[in-house]
């Protein structure tokens, strides 16, 4: 097993709190769910920055964790996360270079592993749809809590729709008023021929500054509420920073 270092973005109480209450809607989604793959439309709505800080959730809430980074063609999490050297990620296992094991890297976030892309393999979904991604996550039901999938997005290429058949529950990542309504109905439909189970939506990039519907009736009412009440403990002890809005 590898040992690496997170590097950490400090959030807001507001941010902070989403994940949680995610966190606390995908466990009341029923005891059965442990495998999640995250996915999204297009590039850049925020889906890996979600995977990353859900499965954190989930392990600072206690749950021993597994976060697999499986976008193999264009991984952002090893540049954006690591601190270390990584020698062997997914693309090593699912080639049987290495065993499952050896591609883990511990955290040094208690109960919080991570298996990074690796190198970016000429066949993704040939690999992904194989008998050793199905091994490895056998080995993750085994020995983790939770699974979080980072997957690539549906509306590109077919790779997420192939991991969804392996995973209890998929989570679409939206980014508000960057598609379309037509080109999200497409994206659910995919992952229905799949047979995958769709657990939820999340709206990511939301404006919560009062400009459009989210930040005129929620972010005011939602702001002054636990500004008034959380905001002053809170906001010293996790300090204040910008949302997450990054991929």
């Amino acid at each position: 097993m590898q040992q690496i270092e997170i590097k950490i973005e400090k959030h807001d109480f507001r941010t902070n709190e989403a994940f949680k209450t995610l966190r606390t809607n995908i466990e009341f989604a029923g005891e059965d769910i442990q495998i999640i793959g995250l996915t999204s439309a297009t590039p850049n709505e925020g889906k890996s920055t979600i995977s990353f800080e859900l499965a954190r959730s989930f392990a600072e809430g206690g749950k021993r964790t597994l976060l697999i980074d499986a976008d193999l063609r264009k991984s952002v999490m090893r540049s954006r996360y690591k601190m270390g050297k990584v020698r062997y990620g997914l693309t090593n296992v699912l080639v049987k270079k290495v065993e499952v094991e050896d591609a883990i890297c511990e955290t040094d976030i208690p109960d919080f592993h991570m298996i990074f892309a690796g190198p970016v393999p000429p066949n993704p979904s040939e690999l992904l749809g194989g008998k050793s991604f199905k091994r490895m996550i056998e080995y993750g039901r085994e020995n983790y809590d939770i699974v979080i999938i980072d997957a690539p997005p549906i509306g590109s290429v077919i790779d997420a729709a192939v991991i969804s058949k392996k995973c209890d529950g998929m989570m679409i990542v939206i980014e508000s008023g960057a598609i379309s309504y037509r080109f999200a109905r497409k994206m659910v439909e995919q992952l229905k021929v799949a047979d995958a189970r769709i657990l939820g939506v999340i709206l990511n990039k939301v404006n919560m500054s009062g400009k459009g519907y989210y930040g005129k009736y929620y972010g005011r009412y939602y702001g002054r509420y636990y500004g008034k009440y959380y905001g002053k403990y809170y906001g010293n002890y996790y300090g204040h920073g910008d949302e997450n809005d990054s991929e």
